[in-house]
């Protein structure tokens, strides 16, 4: 394979870098009895469903490709592969250099060479040690035009085993080797990293997402609510207070501090894969499940940590519906309309397994009971199964833990589906002003509209929903519900 130029810099990739049951009742809730930037909990989406919101190689190796055009693979496959590997790629470079930001930028070059070759010349049979080298020698030719940089490189070269860049990826080498191979990625050392006591929460989140969730600075920017170039500035500002920062796992206590953010970082990709906010694909698989699998990361090192089990049971009784979120077409299907035989009753024992689990670790926290909801609703054979009853008793409890206007909204519902349509009406207009007018503020309201029999109105704000989303699944099917009522 050959060496990328300089020219493919500016060949950016499409998209590329940019988941209790029924015996678990929560003591002392009677059956009928955070603010964050965007709303996006259980029973806060238009389904009712939606949660609230590297390895070494030679060079002869690394150049190794497959040339078979059967071998190929397409767009799509190839910006899967490179955001799989990407923060694995990144926190190589940093555990080796120790220089986050223009490792990142590095990486970011390294992919845009990727994207740009691996479809004519095929895919590396190593792509994440063709990234390293890549990223390393981008990395190490911006260390060169410093001086005092390129004394420490030549000092850090003399000192490094003639081996060190054919060392195994992660786990798949022997022990006792100076560990080199060290049995997990440094996925989840970077994940720990991005969430530095120096960064705010909000930068925090934003470099996380950037760095190992692999969204794009405009996604991040959507899911916060605020302008691009407001996001990149943070991104920047969150890239330099860690420069310099020790890449190892934090101490116990530091863990400790940094959990909360790491979890909501974790909570924010996943709900950027369940349902995209803008694009138009509804469900973006690779995040959803990265996701998942940086939740169960977190899981075996903290396993005894309920809100760590609560989250993981969380995504995966949501991501165990996704076989029924769309149509033939690709149309969203409702939670109250989908075949449920499609769901994955496998994930469904698992996450009601966690769910309990996660109600026992402790006292019940945003996570446990979110997930407490999910398996209540995964549960119920039909639509009309479902414990509306103990699902808004939980959401009492929620909305008594946060002042979330996305649980408030998942409130709402689940006293529309206790007490009647117009009931639900009443808490939803209550909410008006705290969720700024949301686009799924006016979802929900044309729902318990359309149930309440007022066509006319429902319509028009199933029409204001679809002007305010930009996913184009949803601003279909919200549509498709105004054109009926038209009728």
């Amino acid at each position: 394979m050959r060496e990328p130029g300089a020219g493919d810099r500016d060949r950016r990739p499409r998209g590329t870098l940019s988941a209790a049951g029924r015996g678990a009742r929560v003591p002392g809730a009677h059956p009928h009895h955070r603010r964050r930037d965007r709303l996006a909990r259980p029973g806060a989406d238009l389904d009712q469903e939606r949660p609230l919101r590297a390895d070494r190689t030679s060079d002869d190796d690394a150049d190794r490709t497959t040339h078979d055009d059967t071998d190929r693979a397409n767009d799509d496959d190839i910006e899967d592969l490179l955001r799989r590997h990407a923060p694995q790629v990144l926190g190589a470079l940093v555990r080796r250099y120790g220089h986050f930001d223009p490792a990142e930028d590095a990486v970011q070059e390294a992919l845009i060479a990727a994207a740009a070759q691996w479809p004519e010349d095929g895919v590396p049979e190593n792509p994440r040690g063709w990234l390293i080298r890549v990223a390393s020698r981008r990395l190490t030719d911006r260390m060169r035009s410093d001086e005092a940089r390129r004394r420490r490189e030549e000092t850090v070269a003399a000192l490094t085993p003639a081996d060190a860049f054919v060392a195994p990826p992660p786990g798949e080498g022997p022990t006792g080797q100076g560990g080199r191979a060290p049995s997990e990625d440094d996925t989840l050392t970077l994940l720990f990293l991005c969430c530095h006591p120096a960064l705010t929460p909000a930068a925090q989140i934003a470099l996380t997402l950037r760095a190992v969730g692999g969204l794009t600075t405009a996604e991040i920017a959507r899911a916060h609510l605020v302008e691009e170039a407001t996001m990149a500035q943070r991104i920047s500002r969150a890239k330099r207070a860690v420069r310099g920062a020790e890449f190892r796992r934090p101490e116990p206590e530091d863990r400790d501090r940094r959990l909360a953010a790491v979890l909501q970082v974790l909570y924010l990709i996943f709900n950027e894969g369940y349902t995209a906010t803008a694009g138009p694909d509804l469900h973006r698989t690779d995040l959803a499940r990265e996701a998942i699998r940086l939740t169960r990361s977190v899981r075996r090192l903290l396993p005894h940590e309920g809100r760590v089990t609560g989250l993981l049971a969380l995504m995966v009784l949501t991501e165990a519906r996704t076989p029924a979120r769309t149509g033939p077409d690709g149309e969203l299907v409702p939670l109250d309309e989908q075949d449920r035989a499609l769901w994955d009753r496998t994930a469904i024992a698992e996450g009601t397994a966690l769910a309990e689990e996660a109600l026992a670790q402790g006292p019940a926290g945003d996570y446990q009971l979110q997930a407490a909801i999910a398996a209540l609703h995964d549960e119920a054979g039909r639509a009309e199964d479902t414990d509306w009853p103990q699902i808004l008793a939980l959401y009492e409890l929620l909305v008594h833990r946060t002042p979330d206007p996305a649980a408030a909204l998942g409130r709402a519902v689940a006293v529309a589906m206790v007490h009647g349509p117009h009931a639900g009406l009443v808490e939803v207009d209550a909410l008006a002003g705290a969720s700024g007018g949301h686009y799924r503020l006016d979802a929900v309201r044309a729902h318990l509209l359309e149930r309440a029999g007022d066509r006319t109105a429902a319509r028009t704000a199933y029409l204001a929903a679809a002007d305010g989303t930009l996913s184009e699944p949803e601003a279909r099917y919200l549509r498709a519900r105004a054109d009926r009522l038209a009728l």
